[in-house]
């Protein structure tokens, strides 16, 4: 029976191949779009993720999300040093700053200023130079992507490519010289500027002048104390908000989630593809079944139980659902490969393809229900009709 099943599946050409497109169709939308949200969230924070280093994250208590940032004290940074359980803890400056080129335009960078005596929270791969030139003078050090794009000079030749930011090269902030010795990679950010690395001190000179300069107090646990307990005594001691770092992800991402558009706008084209593929594949599957109602009824006359008829047709659903999975989910990482390295944010996480392959599995259910009701309620009298 059941190969007598995929027979009558496969008979029709036309609709076996619209029942697989539509759930092709549905799955790769459903986990493009799901992988793209994803990866643009993982950006919001993209900037904690770089700073594998510090357990804790200290902080003006009014910050909401990382690039919120509320400048303190700097002697904040002795009170939290003060605290019971506390291996080290350095100052980091983060601010975005106005950078000259030297073609005399101007572009907004991300400035991060690090610990001048130990460098800490400075970026994960260097591609040239090394981190200990940021102890030269004026030295700064620039993301890959930001040197070649944003930071890059003009072409040499009318009609050329833009001259990527190299080693040696000069910029000023704030009307400040800035050199250029070492080019990074770090993970894209949610607003794309240029990411520029130098030091606490440096920075500071970079940035307008103010009473408070420091962005966030990095702080590393001792040894047998726990991150979320030593957090727990930082705020506590200081008044100030301590997250852990996957505390401090979590609380920018929820910021993301409930202040801004981004869920609604790719749940709308998440839910798109669900109601479209629903629509298609219940259709054609429909259709199907309504075509082939005379041999359910010739297998009905002879001696056919309603619960075989009904495993055929779930067998049918199966086949149809799976490779409208596979091609799918196959097609939408095809599509994030070929989009690596680009500005799109593509992260496709595990709990994306179980999302789709549940997705496809309430289609199908859904289109074969349709299908099943008609079947089960046949007369094989129709057999002979007509």
């Amino acid at each position: 029976m059941y190969r007598i099943a995929l027979k009558m599946l496969m008979g029709d050409r036309g609709k076996y191949l619209g029942l697989i497109m539509g759930l092709t169709f549905a799955a790769i939308l459903i986990t493009q779009q799901s992988s793209i949200f994803t990866g643009l969230m993982t950006r919001t924070y993209s900037f904690i993720s770089d700073l594998s280093q510090p357990d804790i994250w200290v902080m003006d208590p009014k910050v909401q999300f990382i690039d919120d940032v509320k400048p303190m004290q700097d002697t904040e940074l002795f009170r939290v040093r003060g605290i019971s359980g506390v291996a080290w803890a350095v100052p980091l400056y983060k601010g975005l700053l106005k950078a000259r080129l030297e073609d005399g335009n101007f572009q907004i960078v991300n400035v991060l200023g690090l610990d001048d005596a130990t460098l800490i929270g400075g970026p994960p791969v260097m591609l040239e130079g090394s981190l200990a030139d940021l102890r030269r003078q004026d030295a700064i050090i620039v993301n890959d992507v930001g040197a070649a794009t944003r930071l890059a000079k003009k072409p040499r030749e009318p009609g050329g490519k833009p001259v990527p930011l190299q080693v040696g090269d000069v910029l000023e902030i704030n009307d400040r010289r800035a050199v250029v010795v070492g080019i990074c990679r770090v993970l894209r950010t949610f607003q794309s500027q240029p990411v520029v690395y130098t030091t606490y001190s440096r920075a500071l000179s970079f940035a307008p002048r103010e009473r408070k300069l420091l962005s966030f107090v990095l702080v590393k646990a001792a040894d047998g104390v726990g991150p979320k307990e030593l957090a727990g005594r930082i705020a506590r001691g200081t008044g100030l908000a301590a997250y852990t770092a996957q505390e401090f992800k979590d609380l920018t991402f929820d910021y993301y989630m409930k202040n801004t558009g981004i869920p609604i706008n790719f749940g709308i084209a998440v839910m798109l593809g669900f109601i479209i593929g629903t629509a298609i594949a219940g259709q054609t599957f429909y259709n199907f079944t309504l075509e082939n109602l005379r041999y359910f009824g010739t297998l009905k006359a002879m001696g056919t139980t309603n619960a075989v008829l009904l495993r055929m047709i779930v067998l049918q659903a199966l086949v149809v659902g799976a490779l409208g999975y596979g091609l799918g989910v196959g097609g939408a990482a095809l599509f994030g490969y070929a989009m690596r390295g680009t500005e799109l944010s593509f992260r496709l996480i595990p709990e994306i393809l179980v999302l789709a392959g549940g997705a496809i599995a309430v289609i199908i259910v859904l289109s074969a229900l349709v299908s099943i009701r008609k079947v089960m309620r046949l007369e094989p009298a129709i057999v002979f009709k007509g």
